[in-house]
């Protein structure tokens, strides 16, 4: 017998044992990862339609998802640190501070929803340009009132991100969703500065008395 052939041996045993292992908790985490990003793009309709309380809970769900997902992930940290489980955290934060944003709830921080900071920082962008949503929806009915502290809450995330100035191998490829981001707030400016000036005129045409003008 080669003098390593039982050391080969072994070494095959327990690597086919240790990736049986990771094989299993992947086939846990992955669909409970769908499931959370359904969850997640459920909560933010029902955030736009003004359903806060449908929103919490299916955030809610969402949150405990990623509990579950952490839970068989522990033993896995090579796993936890993919694409699949930052997607889905990154739309739990999306899921989150659009409900803060549009209810008026208080703004949770990374370690208040126990993510990694570079899913949050891209989960807030994407939660920035759902607000375009709720302006352009609030203009369609003449409500100007909350249109302008969504722009400033627009512009102060972007502000943040922006800041960020590291490489995409850290951040998650920040820089291209705050880039995607500036453009949905430019876009979004030029709507809301368009509908002030129509609001303005017509306010403008309903107080002016045609009597008073000359023949």
């Amino acid at each position: 017998m080669p003098p390593h052939n039982q050391a080969i041996k072994e070494v095959a045993q327990e690597s086919h044992d240790h990736l049986s292992k990771v094989h299993v908790a992947r086939e846990q985490a992955f669909p409970l990862s769908r499931k959370t990003i359904h969850l997640c793009s459920s909560a933010i309709r029902a955030a736009h339609r003004q359903e806060f309380q449908q929103s919490r809970s299916l955030a809610d769900q969402a949150g405990a998802l990623l509990d579950q997902i952490r839970e068989a992930l522990k033993d896995n940290p090579s796993l936890y640190y993919t694409g699949y489980v930052a997607d889905a955290q990154k739309e739990y934060v999306e899921a989150r501070a659009v409900l803060a944003f549009l209810a008026n709830d208080p703004l949770p921080t990374p370690g208040d929803l126990n993510v990694e900071v570079a899913p949050y920082l891209n989960g807030m962008a994407e939660a920035a340009s759902e607000l375009r949503r709720s302006i352009l929806d609030a203009l369609r009915r003449d409500d100007i009132a909350p249109c302008e502290a969504w722009m400033e809450t627009m512009d102060d995330v972007y502000t943040i991100l922006v800041s960020m100035d590291f490489p995409d191998a850290i951040t998650g490829g920040l820089r291209r969703t705050t880039d995607q981001l500036r453009g949905v707030l430019e876009r979004t400016r030029g709507d809301f500065t368009m509908a002030l000036r129509q609001n303005a005129l017509e306010r403008r045409l309903a107080g002016h008395d045609p009597s008073s003008d000359g023949p």
